[in-house]
């Protein structure tokens, strides 16, 4: 697997989020300093929540700058069925029988890339299923509860 060539579509996925959120931000600033969002009353609240929305849209367009800029300078590694799942590991799992792919990145878990016909998502370290994979091997498995019910995991292949 050429995880270069992932890791540049995990940039642009990241970049055209980031387009995405800085036309909301501008619309947003816009809407909270247009003459009409001018409060007309004490208890007129429209251009402090446009305010508010678009500092936070403007925090999130800061993250997603930090995590193109982060996987842009990630040197990926090779695994082999015989080393440990850590950062820049590609996993097939599969859940209950449901196979799944997982990048493990440093940030922006939950994004989802499509990469030669197959799905696959990031997720980081630090998240439930992350926890679980990283330290293990190609050929472990585990159970775990997830709403009331058993999940039983298999790591098929480390790339």
């Amino acid at each position: 697997m050429n995880k270069s060539k992932l890791l540049k579509e995990i940039v642009a996925v990241l970049g055209e989020s980031l387009e995405t959120l800085e036309r909301a931000a501008r619309a947003s600033h816009n809407e909270a300093t247009h003459e009409s969002s001018r409060a007309e009353s004490k208890y007129d609240t429209r251009g402090l929540e446009a305010a508010y929305l678009a500092g936070g849209q403007a925090r999130q367009a800061r993250e997603i700058m930090e995590s193109m800029k982060l996987y842009s300078s990630l040197e990926p590694r090779d695994f082999s069925a015989a080393d440990l799942i850590d950062l820049t590991a590609v996993v097939k799992l599969e859940a209950d029988g449901a196979p799944f792919l997982y990048f493990i990145g440093p940030k922006s878990g939950g994004v989802e890339v499509s990469f030669k016909g197959e799905e696959i998502t990031v997720i980081t370290p630090q998240s439930p299923l992350g926890q679980n994979l990283v330290g293990k091997k190609a050929g472990q498995s585990w159970s775990t509860k997830v709403g009331g019910s058993t999940v039983n995991y298999k790591i098929i292949k480390v790339w």
